[in-house]
């Protein structure tokens, strides 16, 4: 049976490859979409996310607003990364894809309590939106099989010397998750760096020849102009779709069981995740890490994905 999930995003170039990955391969049902302030602005990234499923040609999908700013700051969107739109590159077309008036955090809830199993989160974002979900309807943690979270590190992070983007914009909301006690799988900057976008992964993608695939490439040539701009990175590294690889098949990562910590006080590493990969805190550990990446089944999924949308 596929396994039901709900993306939480903030598309994002990469957040646009997770959802065609969860739209296009039939291992997952995609219950819902929400959005967040993360990448861009709230009205940036949730018409995004309707742009992304209306050039794939997912339909019947409902897709609702979320937060747009951190529980207790301001919001930075990445626009050095994704532009002043969060999705530079392509000329955006108008989506067709309508939005649903209940709002992520009643979306959500909706899904959840309706569903016949516990259902896969994937945010791929900031945590705001599942941090509200949490205080505000504790009572639907049972009904929750995971969260598969894109955002940490191991090591170094993106913002400033260690955190991570998307810890970084809500520590808050992500320190409220990982103490959630909830099944938690942290998708870090240490294996999202695998999944670099090189030339032939582009040429493969391109190759596919659908409204899909065109669109997908002008994404990663932007994405990946500002990443070696930025980052002295050519290849830029697709962060996002990784999540939903997993859902689909855990194989496609190595898992290491952990302890996380969030830092939310520091002066230069608020946002930063402390993963003690190595035991010396004794503490219990409270989420999967995932650690390497099956780089050719990776974008093996991705190739299939895009090929089976419009």
């Amino acid at each position: 049976m596929p396994t039901p999930v709900i993306i939480d995003c903030d598309p994002g170039h990469d957040d646009v490859f997770a959802l065609w990955l969860a739209a296009g391969n039939p291992a997952i049902d995609l219950l819902g979409v929400t959005t967040v302030g993360g990448n861009g602005r709230l009205e940036h990234t949730t018409h995004n996310a309707r742009v992304a499923l209306t050039v794939a040609g997912v339909e019947g999908v409902p897709v609702a607003a979320g937060a747009d700013k951190p529980l207790r700051r301001e919001l930075t969107p990445a626009t050095w990364i994704h532009g002043d739109n969060a999705l530079g590159g392509p000329e955006l077309p108008t989506p067709t894809v309508p939005l649903d008036e209940r709002g992520a955090i009643k979306l959500i809830a909706d899904l959840l309590e309706s569903a016949a199993e516990p259902v896969t989160l994937i945010p791929t974002g900031p945590l705001t939106n599942i941090a509200t979900l949490l205080e505000q309807r504790p009572g639907l943690g049972a009904k929750i099989a995971e969260i598969i979270w894109m955002g940490g590190s191991t090591g170094r992070g993106n913002v400033g010397a260690y955190p991570e983007f998307n810890a970084w914009v809500d520590p808050e909301a992500a320190d409220l998750v990982v103490r959630s006690g909830l099944p938690l799988t942290m998708v870090g900057l240490n294996i999202s760096h695998q999944a670099l976008i090189t030339s032939e992964v582009i040429e493969s993608i391109a190759a596919i020849g659908n409204e899909t695939s065109a669109f997908g490439v002008e994404l990663l040539r932007f994405f990946c102009g500002t990443y070696d701009a930025v980052e002295s990175m050519p290849e830029g590294p697709l962060h996002d779709p990784i999540t939903v690889a997993i859902a689909i098949n855990r194989a496609v990562a190595t898992i290491q069981r952990s302890h996380i910590d969030v830092e939310t006080t520091g002066e230069f590493t608020s946002g930063a995740t402390a993963v003690d990969l190595h035991d010396m805190l004794g503490k219990e550990p409270n989420a999967d890490i995932a650690i390497t990446l099956d780089v050719p089944l990776f974008w093996q999924l991705i190739r299939e994905a895009v090929a089976a949308l419009r």
